[in-house]
Parts: structure tokens; C-alpha cells; sequence
């Protein structure tokens, strides 16, 4: 689950991380008073207004702008709240901005250098490690000084039997140059990082730029923060910030009904029973030489009702050409499901005008074969994983 900035930076404060401060608001009214109140709070006089959206690269289109007096606060919110955001992470109409973040201005003049950190926390998927992954070139893309600057990219992954240890906090503030003040201040902020990180079940912290101030302090400017959703039982209250404005329509109802969906690019949709055997349907569409359009778990109770909003889904998206149901059953009897396929095909009646491939395997799969078979409807049965692959390129040749 991905959050705003404003809450990805409340729960870093939880942990004793220092943020950038502010107060969201929903209208340049609303941001007017924030920020009298941002500046009794903090004694900031410039203000920094920046879109709300689930994306990032938010200055590059507009969406992060400076503010040095309220009148410019007001003209700016105004600007920015109900705009069509597009960047970099966007689709290409962009997405619409419902709230800004009204936050002080950190970059204030002093005796000392100001200076900008990457820095992320997330799991290394070939270790099975968490990672802490950071740079001196903060505030840029960091794919780009990936790509043109790699040795300026720092990894140091976490042993979870004993956790971050304080080599490994002081290593980080020592390859980041850091010294004095500034040195002690980093070793504090990654451990509270990684402290939020691990507390709250995430599964990444990207934190662009992380700030050495004028006068020694770190502090987080913007916060990039993904929750894992299989741990959100533990975590009531942060369930509470999901922002379903933010996500797609499609999987938002999907997700409502109860069924794993994740919308793609492709053509050909697709409805199964079981993560594993999902990515494998995905596979093996792109065998055929097709691309996928979804990927859609429909669980262990594949039922007339729970096939039928699948296929109302699938529907939904115009690309979809061809539909194929991949299901084993082993806690379900494939003629159960081959019979709740039928059912559910005849209930929609003229609304599927696609083909649709049906693969069953498992208990009763002679019987299910039969089913869909004698059910006089145009749907294209298969028993062997080659033999479904075949359907589809015949159902769209």
C-alpha cells in the first residue's frame, strides 16, 4: 500500500525520524491558515507547497513550489490543488492533486554547507536480506546516477538475526562525508530509518533528499514509503491511510470483492486460482507470443457469483481480445467451477464479445471438460498447459 508524503512523514516522526514539517490542505483557504500556523510552530517564513499524489518526480511537472509570502501561498495551492499532475510515474494524462502539503522552508542560510543524501531502505530479494541503499547525489533521479555515476551508490544490507548494527549506521554517515555534528546526527537517522522501516512492516523507505541543514541537522524532505499489505492486520491504523483515489478504479472493486488484481498492458486477460500458478498463466501467455493483460487470483472458491465478477473486471479493460480461465482444482472440483464458468457466461449473455479459453485441471477435469463442452457456448476447452496456449493463438489468429 503506497501513502502520501504527509503520512509516510508521520509515521518517520513516530520513530524519532526528523522530518520536514507541515499541515496538509484541501483547499488555498485551508493553506493560508496552515501556514500562519506552520510559521507560529516552526518560525518559518517561506513555505514550501507540494501535491499530494501517489507518484514521484512531482517538481519536475509543477508540483513542488516555493513560497515566500501568504498571498503566494494562496496563488500557488490554488494552482496546484485540482490540477492534472503528469510526471515521470504517471500515466500520460496525469493525476489529479485533491490536497497539497503546506511544509517549512529547510534550506535556511547559516555557517555551514547544505547538502542533499539518497537514501533508501528495502529488501534485497537475492540476499533475502534488508538493504539500506544510498548516495551523495541526493535530489536526483537515482536511476540516473545509477546509470552514469554507479560508483556513487552505497549498499549495506542488514543481518536480521542481529539487525542494524552501529558500524553500519556510522559506516553510512562516514561514506556520506560527514563529519562533527552532521556525522552524529546521520548515525541517529539511520538507525530511527530503519527502526520505522522494520517497526511498521514496510516494504520501502525512499527517502529523496535526505537534508544535512545549513546548521548540521539531518532531516527527511520528502518521504517515499510502501507498506506491505500482507502485515496490514497488525497495523489497524495505518490500513486507515489508504487512499483509494489514488488507485485504480478496476482494482479498487477487484480488491472489494475479494480478488487479487493487478491491472497490465496486454491483451489477453486472465483468471486463475492461486498466485503461483498466475505468474505461470502469465508465462505461458507470453509463450504463445501474446501479452498479458492482468493477473487475477480468484482464490480457492471459484463459484458461479466469484467467476462472474471476475469476468466483469476482465471486461472492463478495452484491450482485453481473448479471456483464459486457468484453474486447478484441488480444494475446488473442476466441474464445480466448469459449471459456475456456464452459469456465469450465461447470466452476462451479449457482454462477453471475446473468446474465452478455459483450462481445467485437477479433480473431476474429464467431467468439467465435458461440461463446458456440451454447454453449446463458444468457449474453447483445454486440459494441457500446451494444449491452452494453442486455444489462445487459435482464438486470436
Amino acid at each position: 500500500m503506497n501513502l502520501h508524503e504527509f503520512q509516510g512523514k508521520q509515521i518517520l516522526s513516530s520513530y524519532g525520524v526528523r522530518v520536514q514539517r507541515g499541515h496538509v490542505a484541501n483547499t488555498a483557504e485551508e493553506a493560508v491558515t496552515v501556514a500562519k500556523q506552520l510559521t507560529e510552530e516552526t518560525g518559518t517564513g517561506w513555505h514550501v507547497i507540494k501535491a499530494q499524489i501517489h507518484a514521484g518526480g512531482r517538481g519536475k511537472g509543477g508540483g513542488v513550489k516555493l513560497a515566500k509570502n501568504l498571498d503566494q501561498v494562496s496563488e500557488i495551492a490554488g494552482q496546484i490543488i485540482g490540477m492534472d499532475l503528469i510526471t515521470p510515474q504517471t500515466p500520460p494524462t496525469g493525476k489529479r492533486v485533491n490536497k497539497v502539503l503546506i511544509a517549512e522552508d529547510v534550506y535556511y542560510p547559516g555557517d555551514g554547507e547544505i547538502s542533499e543524501f539518497y537514501m533508501s531502505v528495502l529488501l534485497n530479494r537475492a540476499t533475502g536480506r534488508n538493504m539500506i541503499m544510498y548516495s551523495t547525489e541526493g535530489g536526483m533521479d537515482i536511476e540516473e546516477v545509477a546509470e552514469h555515476t554507479p560508483h556513487l551508490i552505497f549498499t549495506e544490507e542488514i543481518d536480521p538475526s542481529v539487525g542494524l548494527q552501529g558500524f553500519q549506521a556510522r559506516k553510512i554517515a562516514f561514506n556520506l562525508g560527514l563529519s562533527g555534528g552532521a556525522f552524529k546526527e546521520m548515525v541517529k537517522f539511520v538507525d530511527s530509518l530503519y527502526n520505522a522501516y522494520v517497526g511498521c512492516d514496510a516494504s520501502m523507505f525512499e527517502i529523496n533528499p535526505v537534508l544535512k541543514t545549513s546548521d548540521d541537522k539531518i532531516i527527511a524532505v520528502d518521504a517515499k514509503v510502501t507498506l506491505d499489505d500482507n502485515a496490514l492486520y497488525r497495523h489497524a491504523d495505518y490500513a486507515e491511510m489508504r487512499d483509494e483515489s489514488e488507485e485504480r478504479p478496476i482494482e479498487v472493486e477487484a480488491k472489494a470483492a475479494g480478488l487479487n488484481y493487478v491491472d497490465l498492458d496486454g491483451t489477453v486477460g486472465c483468471m486463475v486460482n492461486g498466485a503461483g500458478l498466475a505468474m505461470a498463466t502469465m508465462d505461458l501467455i507470453k509463450y504463445a507470443g501474446f501479452e498479458p493483460a492482468n493477473f487475477l487470483d480468484v482464490g480457492g472458491t471459484a463459484d458461479a457469483k466469484r467467476v462472474e465478477i471476475a469476468f466483469r473486471i476482465i471486461l472492463k479493460d478495452p484491450n482485453v481480445k481473448a479471456i483464459l480461465i486457468n484453474i486447478f482444482g484441488g480444494i475446488v472440483r473442476c466441474d464445480r467451477v466448469a459449471q459456475g464458468i456456464v452459469d456465469a457466461y450465461k447470466n452476462m449473455g451479449d457482454e462477453i464479445k471475446v473468446p474465452i479459453i478455459v483450462r481445467l485441471q485437477g479433480t473431476n477435469a474429464d467431467l468439467a471438460k465435458q461440461i463446458i463442452d456440451e454447454s453449446g457456448m463458444p468457449i474453447l476447452s483445454a486440459i494441457e498447459f500446451q494444449e491452452a496456449s494453442d486455444r489462445v493463438k487459435e482464438a486470436l489468429s
